[in-house]
């Protein structure tokens, strides 16, 4: 599974295969897949993908994420949000780029900031909120 915008980090650090359930709080490097059930926090610049069998509960904060699952709760991404047909994300986000597939189901609060660079450590950027549902 790729993101439209590239390839993924690096590596895989971890997975969680479907039939497994873990709570509490999760710290990765590169990248951590998810096809089990996940509740609690995610805490990583890297990547979270959530699979088709997937569901992640609680406080996300990541660089990307890619749902083709079940994605619950705040999610804050450095880099992108991407929901593949099929995928659930339901909860308020804030990201620079945000994709929904048609067939995907998003409901929520929507916070866009640019990217920030070095450069841009410094201040506040702008920011555009937008309330979503998208169900086709």
């Amino acid at each position: 599974m790729m993101f439209k915008g590239g390839e993924t980090k690096g590596d895989l650090n971890g997975f969680l295969d479907a039939g497994s359930h873990m709570q509490g709080e999760l710290h990765f490097e590169d990248t951590f897949r998810v096809d089990g059930r996940l509740t609690g926090k995610v805490v990583s610049s890297g990547d979270l993908i959530v699979g088709e069998r997937g569901e992640v509960d609680g406080e996300s904060e990541v660089g990307r994420v890619f749902v083709s699952g079940t994605l619950k709760g705040t999610v804050r991404a450095t880099t992108r949000i991407e929901i593949a047909a099929g995928g659930r994300l339901l909860g308020d986000i804030q990201t620079p780029t945000l994709i929904i597939e048609e067939g995907a189901f998003y409901e929520g609060r929507c916070t866009m900031e640019p990217a920030k660079t070095a450069q841009d450590q410094s201040g506040p950027g702008v920011v555009t909120q937008l309330p979503v549902s998208r169900e086709r």
